[in-house]
């Protein structure tokens, strides 16, 4: 079984977490390197982001459907990134996690770490009495995904 250090850091500027996760990603590699082994310095932080809107590098910019002035009013920032996924927002009440996983170690790839991870959140979400699924053709776990008008996601992930 896999072992974290977890860390709560509360509201953090994305930025700031961005920059953070870079820093414990190198910690890892480095590490990695080192021993010539696995690391064992796998992270799981959870943060909650003021108002931010984020561009993944497989995302459009055209599917950003709020302007300029919107984002001043609500004080969001906006990132282009470097991770997979088109437009995401994060905000204030939604809370994020990060992993940082050696996946070697565990001899998994990203398409089954990811399924991996939505399989956890719908056992989680049903302890609360919710009914969480996947979705053809689509990451993250889904709620009345059977019902296309009712659908929507409650994990997003990428």
């Amino acid at each position: 079984m896999a072992q974290f250090t977890y860390e709560d850091l509360g509201l953090k500027d994305y930025k700031q977490c961005w920059d953070y996760q870079e820093t414990i990603h190198r910690q890892v590699v480095d590490d990695k390197l080192a021993t010539k082994n696995s690391s064992e310095l796998n992270r799981f932080l959870l943060v909650e982001h003021p108002h931010v809107y984020t561009l993944g590098k497989s995302g459009d910019e055209h599917n950003l459907l709020v302007n300029g002035d919107f984002l001043r009013k609500i004080d969001a920032d906006y990132y282009k990134i470097n991770r997979g996924g088109d437009i995401t927002y994060h905000g204030p009440g939604q809370l994020v996690g990060y992993p940082i996983i050696d996946l070697e170690k565990y001899r998994l790839g990203v398409k089954e770490f990811i399924f991996k991870m939505e399989q956890a959140i719908i056992q989680t979400i049903a302890e609360y009495g919710l009914h969480g699924s996947l979705k053809e053709g689509a990451t993250g776990v889904w709620l009345d995904a059977e019902e296309p008008a009712l659908s929507r996601k409650i994990c997003a992930i990428g």
